[in-house]
């Protein structure tokens, strides 16, 4: 296939205005599959990504066309996710394109994860090819939301395509646009191999099989390739694209996108952002990669089973081999023994991992509450990093402390937006500013830090908002806080999967509830098992679990009332030694409630 004729674009949207079943109908009208192989998403081909109706992962699919000029051109799509957490996977795909497709709903326009998308595709220098989509609803304002795009773009208003992605109008324009206005690939097919590495996952018979894009040369079965990080020699076997299995090629040529196997045993080879070189004469300079992904949000993760730990680590390596983002290293619990301390992206991340751990490999967790990395600064002048309450340094050793604060952007009806200042504000936000798209929609900005939202608040924001609010957000910088170690001592002892790092203004109603959410789960004893929230050596709150009450002299009937006396101090001897030795089993309910705990406010 000539260069010119090859067209690499990919769909960027909000989460939910259609990405997924546009690409449907794009695979359908290039009859790129078989129509038995044909289903809604189909290029979400993960359970869960169907189940929960998201993109999680990027697929990357090759469709034939040929244009209205009689050409036949090579398109190449790569389908996004639209959720905050996995921009870093939107990022990747942009770097293998020319050209995106801004998809925006008819009915609801401009959301807030629609701008960051936006955003990452003009940094990354691509063609934008705005499409209304959903036309077809009732609620949809077509004309309303051309003039949004057309302010947001400064383009030409028939420019913009019209789309009903479910009743497949406007899909031949889109085509059509996508062949006329997104720029052919540039590359030399003479010079030495270089090809980026955009996604990699793992296949148990053929080793790594990284996605990549080829910039510039020629990769072909036989060829000894090395990495630009490492100095590792592969020879490749295979090279093709992807129509949702792989189908082999005898090579890919400068501009294609495909997939190279080469009996890559070690994952950490082909690592993503790298570039693929020919050994025989590697090319001087390599590709840029993309920035290396930080995690936001951690996590302890405990096999409910202790003896499930190597399970759960064999678990952990390989969802990390197609999942870029994830962070894990040891760590041990005195309350929940051998785990793992994980990094994630976001919260939704959190719960992607969890489920995936318990589908497709069987390991049950226990997850601790989730917490941000902190800064603290020691009398000594050093900084230590701190994602866990466990390793915070003694209070006498810490100078300050400094939280992750985001740049938050919330998009809603202007009705609420009373609302979200008050959620905000309780979150310690720090208003911005405010514009208004529409007369009847309002942006607001915040500075939120980022420990205050990872928990509830997205939960929170809908419900405030009746699920009209889109939010999004990016990190801005660390600033010093007031903030503590809040223990809970459960019969004087701390138990360190309840610690938390909080601001000093909110630990005790934090603590208050959470013990009286233990007392209602901790088990009662045969003696009384005391609940503390402290901070240090000062008590913030305290709930007592009742002792059951042993009926000792249920025996007794009639006679002397000294013999009855007698029973109850000896029950009284045994439970003070029972007190002194006796361990309070905690049950796993209880780990949980602290994760539920912002449920109920």
């Amino acid at each position: 296939m000539r260069i010119d004729h090859i067209r690499n674009f990919c769909i960027i949207a909000h989460i939910d205005h259609g990405k997924s079943t546009l690409a449907d109908r794009l695979l359908e009208a290039t009859s790129s599959l078989d129509p038995r192989s044909m289903r809604e998403q189909v290029l979400d081909s993960n359970e869960l990504e169907r189940e929960r109706g998201i993109t999680i992962k990027l697929h990357a699919v090759r469709m034939d066309y040929e244009a209205a000029d009689g050409g036949r051109y090579e398109l190449n799509l790569i389908d996004t996710p639209g959720h905050v957490d996995f921009t870093y996977e939107v990022s990747r795909s942009l770097a293998a394109c020319e050209g995106a497709l801004l998809v925006v709903d008819a009915s609801q326009g401009v959301e807030a994860q629609t701008l960051s998308n936006l955003f990452l595709a003009m940094e990354a220098d691509l063609e934008v090819l705005p499409v209304l989509n959903k036309i077809d609803l009732p609620a949809a304002e077509p004309e309303k939301r051309r003039e949004e795009l057309v302010d947001l773009l400064g383009v030409d208003p028939d420019s913009i395509l019209m789309a009903s992605a479910k009743e497949g109008t406007g899909v031949a324009e889109i085509l059509e646009a996508v062949v006329q206005r997104v720029p052919p690939p540039e590359g030399d097919p003479d010079a030495p191999l270089r090809a980026l590495i955009f996604d990699s996952e793992y296949d148990q018979y053929l080793g790594a099989v990284p996605s990549v894009r080829v910039v510039d040369g020629v990769i072909q079965p036989g060829m000894e390739i090395t990495f630009g990080a490492g100095k590792e020699e592969y020879e490749v076997s295979e090279v093709g694209y992807q129509r949702l299995k792989r189908v082999p090629q005898d090579e890919l040529g400068p501009g294609d996108v495909g997939y190279v196997v080469a009996g890559i045993k070690d994952v950490s080879h082909t690592r993503v952002g790298d570039t693929i070189l020919d050994a025989a004469n590697p090319a001087p300079e390599r590709l840029p990669g993309y920035q290396e992904v930080r995690p936001m949000v951690f996590a302890g993760l405990y096999p409910t089973d202790s003896d499930d730990f190597e399970e759960l680590r064999e678990a952990l390596e390989r969802l990390s081999l197609n999942d870029a983002a994830l962070r894990f290293e040891p760590e041990t619990s005195a309350a929940l023994g051998f785990g793992f301390r994980c990094g994630f992206l976001g919260l939704l991340h959190m719960e992607i991992v969890q489920e995936r751990m318990a589908r497709e490999f069987g390991v049950e967790l226990i997850t601790t509450v989730p917490s941000v990395e902190y800064h603290v600064y020691l009398t000594d002048e050093t900084m230590v990093r701190v994602e866990t309450p466990t390793k915070l340094p003694d209070r006498g050793s810490i100078e300050s402390i400094s939280e992750p604060v985001v740049r938050a952007r919330i998009v809603s009806p202007a009705d609420f937006i009373g609302n979200i200042q008050k959620l905000c504000h309780d979150r310690r936000g720090i208003f911005r500013g405010m514009q208004y798209p529409d007369p009847t929609r309002v942006e607001l900005e915040y500075e939120l830090p980022l420990a205050e939202i990872v928990f509830d608040f997205y939960d929170k924001l809908k419900s405030s908002t009746r699920g009209y609010a889109a939010f999004d957000y990016e990190f801005s910088d660390y600033r010093e806080a007031d903030l503590v170690k809040l223990d809970i001592l459960v019969n004087g002892d701390p138990v360190d999967a309840f610690s938390v790092i909080i601001h000093r203004e909110k630990a005790e109603e934090y603590g208050r509830s959470l013990v009286k959410r233990l007392r209602e789960l901790i088990p009662r004893q045969q003696y009384e098992v005391a609940l503390q929230a402290a901070i240090g050596t000062r008590i913030l709150a305290r709930e007592t679990v009742r002792a059951y009450r042993k009926q000792v002299t249920a025996k007794c009937y009639g006679g002397d009332v000294t013999r009855k006396r007698k029973l109850l101090e000896k029950q009284k001897e045994g439970k003070k030694r029972m007190k002194q030795v006796g361990a309070v089993e905690i049950p796993q309910e209880a780990f949980l409630a602290v994760l539920s705990l912002g449920e109920d406010g």
